[in-house]
């Protein structure tokens, strides 16, 4: 995108000259309703206060270490006013991950929540901090009617954010995020998801990721509509907002999780969800047990399939899909280009495996202070994933697992989302992974690990009973193990090496 004229990148200040009155975000957290006049305003406050009092300006890294809240977004705007960098941290990391992403990032600055203090204090950085809370000057700057003198003029190419990846190989890696990838990402989803002035978002997901970020919630701001924050995700806290007339709720994003546990609470089946517009998942493959039961109180739920590294979005299905093509992650939205490659590099044809490539510009250009692993997912300008995928002779793609968590039992590939899938259909299971493990006959083999619904019973052989008449046999697990629930990432995915690293012993 080089060669890309200077522009004001500034979502709110344009809403908020055009129709300030229209509501733009709710903190269900603290009650609080802010109108896009009122955003503004707070946002230049606090743009005012972090160039005037803590000197950030263009290319300076300004981190955050907070629970989800208006507050962050504000600060991410008040950081695009100024050229900083935001860079929004998982605050469930150990202090020891945390300190060593501030030290690869570098910040001039550092916004956390008052309950963070103590953390912060631990971390042994040297940037200044500035408190949210009643003990912190955040509110005062953010309501201290200053703006700031200027304005920065940044090109699209510029790194505007960076989010630091799950680490699940090691260090996190810190993922530069474009104006131009979080732009196209935007226009991508106004389309594909319908996102306009009219949406009101409930935002579920941490805003350390790029899903709580950018599914849906920026191209809601971007559009113009109203955001509503919750600070952390409780089922039926979800319900209730989802159901509820007075906000009104059009739009909803999730990882599987946010939609298995409703699933479970005694109001899923009495929720109102006529207002509900646009219900998506990503994140992992979505059982098909998940969509047929919010399609059995009137939602359809739509897949799609985003990274970190690609703004996120990638895939989409169209919601008048969702039954038609169950279980598929949708097309490619306009602007990325898709290619499905073997392990040996070759192009892969419909109903082949490969591994998906991708290239455009809502893909990031690497990874901060990281040249060799920008150069081991970048080599030659096409992004690998490390995600296998299958293309249907329509031309819809069906994620198959990661490469990672694929295993070879007697010479054959076995994807474990294909086995969680065929477990997830039983009525008393209410989590399910498959793992591979050593095996002495076969090299590896499948291991289920399985969490029953309350007062629920089930034998293992009954499971194997149940995937053999589902499964070819090189499928089926080899053993079944009962547990009281799978650890999970911040995100609510299901943590596939805790899992190993707990169950992964030889068969």
């Amino acid at each position: 995108m080089s060669g890309v004229s200077l522009f004001h990148y500034d979502w709110i200040a344009n809403h908020a000259l055009r129709r300030g009155h229209d509501l733009a975000a709710i903190d269900l957290g603290t009650g609080r309703r802010f109108s896009y006049a009122q955003f503004h305003r707070r946002i230049d406050g606090l743009a005012a206060c972090m160039a005037t009092e803590f000197g950030i300006g263009v290319g300076d890294r300004v981190a955050v270490l907070a629970e989800s809240s208006t507050d962050v977004f504000e600060v991410q705007f008040a950081c695009c006013r100024l050229g900083a960098i935001f860079v929004p941290l998982n605050w469930r990391l150990a202090t020891a991950e945390l300190a060593a992403i501030l030290g690869n990032c570098d910040p001039k600055l550092l916004v956390h929540d008052e309950g963070f203090a103590g953390r912060v204090a631990s971390l042994g950085s040297t940037a200044p901090a500035l408190m949210t809370g009643e003990g912190g000057d955040y509110e005062r700057a953010a309501m201290s009617g200053r703006r700031p003198a200027a304005y920065a003029e940044m090109r699209l190419e510029d790194v505007c954010t960076i989010l630091y990846t799950s680490g699940t190989t090691g260090l996190p890696k810190g993922v530069m995020v474009t104006y131009a990838m979080n732009l196209f990402n935007a226009i991508m989803i106004s389309g594909l998801a319908e996102v306009s002035r009219r949406t009101v978002f409930l935002a579920v997901l941490p805003l350390f990721h790029t899903g709580g970020l950018n599914v849906y919630a920026n191209p809601t701001f971007h559009s113009g509509g109203a955001v509503v924050v919750m600070r952390s995700f409780d089922p039926g806290a979800a319900l209730a907002a989802l159901g509820d007339p007075a906000l009104g709720v059009t739009h909803f994003f999730g990882v599987p999780a946010h939609y298995q546990f409703p699933m479970q609470h005694p109001a899923f089946t009495t929720t109102d969800f006529s207002r509900l517009e646009m219900a998506g998942v990503g994140g992992a493959p979505a059982p098909v047990s998940i969509i047929s039961g919010w399609q059995a109180q009137g939602v359809n739920v739509t897949q799609g399939f985003g990274m970190t590294e690609t703004g996120p979005i990638v895939l989409y299905l169209d919601r008048e899909d969702a039954t038609r093509k169950i279980g598929s992650a949708g097309k490619p939205a306009m602007h990325v280009a898709v290619r499905l490659l073997s392990a040996e590099g070759v192009e892969c044809g419909d109903n082949e495996i490969g591994e998906l490539v991708l290239r455009g510009p809502a893909i990031t250009p690497g990874y901060w202070n990281n040249q060799e692993a920008t150069a081991a997912a970048i080599p030659d300008g096409w992004l690998r994933t490390g995600d296998a995928a299958i293309r249907d002779s329509d031309g819809y793609y069906f994620i198959v697992d990661r490469w990672k968590d694929m295993y070879i039992t007697g010479g054959e590939n076995v994807y474990p989302a294909e086995v969680e899938n065929v477990l997830h259909q039983m009525a008393e299971i209410a989590e399910a992974a498959v793992i591979g493990v050593p095996s002495d006959r076969w090299g590896e083999t499948g291991r289920a690990i399985i969490v029953l619904k309350p007062g629920q019973s089930l034998t293992a052989d009954a499971v194997i009973a149940h995937c053999l008449s589902r499964l070819a046999r090189y499928k089926l697990p080899a053993d079944v193990v009962f547990t009281d629930v799978l650890p999970r990432n911040a995100t609510g995915k299901v943590h596939k090496p805790s899992l190993r690293g707990r169950f992964g012993t030889a068969v």
